[in-house]
């Protein structure tokens, strides 16, 4: 690049870099060369930084080769993704995805062109597998070792274990996440179940494991915690809280970019989603005032369900507007990081000093 770059200034003149281009178009994607070309367009001062270069040929955007983009003088010229014909059944799927997901062509024709499907997606199918995995085996333990098949959530036999959160056993850490592998009964699961393949594989298949790992597992974290200090005498279960942390997150950046979003039948969709959680939510408030079948063992909380809200129009919108981008440049990510800590820490002390402060009645341990 020396030749490129002769005083080793950091910048390459438009008209050099549109030479390089043209000499090695061959070997780019057809999509790559589209960016390429937008960056080129969008410097008036006739220099293209190099480490914006850099930074887009591993895939590494900043905010401001972003905006560059976004704001060049050269609009995209090709053919919208979704009108290229002759895709195979693979390629179909990933540029559905694209479009359920990202609201900026650019961003799709990225994603097109780079997603190589490793790894897979394994996080939200393993956290599924896990939690259909256990509800079967206890109900099977239940019903051969024990002689009676137990579904209610509030019978002894099915808090006596080591997963579900309970408030008297709330010094076991593990509990905290753990109670995600068990459910309120089989449609609890799998409305879960439906929701986290529908909405959380296509988002970790773009955004990979690791940032919607951290939303869903904030999400857990935070409903279990926001049960501790808001519904003091209730047990936990159920993987609402991660759930409702990645719908939440998704349906809000589909509202704040809704004329970018091109998926088929949103408004209708997003009806359907907000009637199904309503319900969801409705079905866990009912059950919790309902008395229990098993006194004095009271239903589950409801309460998990607004804490992974709360962590998904936070953490997890930031985490779907900054796709490939770098999330410590955000600040808005470390204001959310920041009260989101500041809740956990206020939890954890609200834990250790509140119940005996307090003196409640809490339900007998199981």
């Amino acid at each position: 690049m020396y030749g490129f770059d002769p005083g080793s200034t950091g910048y390459i003149s438009t008209g050099k870099f549109r030479s390089l281009l043209e000499s090695h178009s061959s070997k780019l994607d057809p999509h790559k060369k589209e960016v390429l070309l937008a960056l080129a367009d969008s410097h008036a001062d006739g220099q293209i930084c190099y480490q914006d270069f850099v930074n887009l040929m591993s895939n590494k955007r900043s905010n401001s080769f972003r905006q560059a983009i976004l704001q060049g003088n050269r609009r995209l010229s090709s053919k919208a993704l979704l009108e290229e014909k002759g895709l195979s059944l693979s390629q179909r799927l990933i540029r559905h995805v694209a479009y359920e997901t990202l609201p900026r062509e650019i961003d799709r024709k990225w994603y097109y062109d780079s997603y190589t499907c490793c790894p897979p997606p394994w996080f939200m199918i393993t956290v599924t597998l896990l939690e259909a995995r256990t509800r079967v085996a206890l109900f099977l333990y239940n019903g051969v070792l024990l002689d009676q098949f137990v579904l209610q959530v509030t019978h002894p036999r099915y808090l006596k274990n080591s997963l579900v959160y309970h408030p008297q056993l709330r010094a076991q850490a593990w509990r905290y996440v753990t109670y995600i592998f068990m459910h309120a009964g089989i449609e609890h699961l799998g409305l879960n179940v439906v929701l986290q393949l529908l909405v959380g594989v296509p988002l970790e298949m773009v955004h990979g494991a690791t940032r919607i790992g951290l939303v869903y597992v904030a999400g857990v974290v935070a409903g279990s915690l926001a049960v501790s200090v808001a519904d003091m005498t209730a047990p936990v279960v159920g993987s609402s809280g991660g759930v409702y942390a990645l719908v939440s997150a998704h349906l809000a950046n589909i509202v704040m970019n809704w004329s970018g979003m091109k998926c088929q039948f949103k408004l209708l969709r997003m009806a359907v989603a907000l009637i199904c959680m309503s319900m969801e939510f409705g079905r866990a408030v009912w059950l919790r005032f309902h008395p229990s079948a098993y006194p004095p063992c009271p239903h589950p909380s409801f309460v998990a369900h607004l804490g992974g809200v709360a962590v998904g129009i936070t953490l997890g919108v930031v985490v779907l507007r900054n796709y490939e981008q770098r999330l410590q440049d955000q600040s808005l990510w470390w204001i959310f990081v920041t009260m989101y800590t500041i809740f956990v820490l206020f939890a954890v002390f609200w834990n250790i000093f509140a119940y005996t402060l307090l003196d409640l009645k809490l339900p007998p341990p199981p």
